[in-house]
């Protein structure tokens, strides 16, 4: 199911602002790219590599394409603005 952008945009800001669980609520209710891609991030920050990996491996995206996980999500945040 795509995910509507605004909710896209509500996760990634949750994450950005430290809200991990609240935006891991919102993405796990979609299976579209740029949601498994935030919740790759967000389990890159937690430090689970292995699931961030899986989640990364939905996406067009790698997990080693960003070392930093907010510049991540702020890019992220941009492509939405779009």
């Amino acid at each position: 199911m795509p995910a509507p952008t605004e909710e896209l945009k509500r996760a990634a800001q949750a994450a950005l602002d430290g809200e991990w669980d609240k935006s891991h609520k919102i993405v796990q209710e979609y299976n579209d790219p740029t949601a498994c891609r935030i919740h790759a991030v967000l389990h890159k920050i937690e430090g689970d590599a292995w699931n961030s990996r899986y989640w990364y491996a939905r996406t067009t995206h790698q997990y080693e394409e960003y070392a930093d996980p907010q510049e991540e999500l702020r890019e992220i945040l941009r492509e939405l603005e779009k």
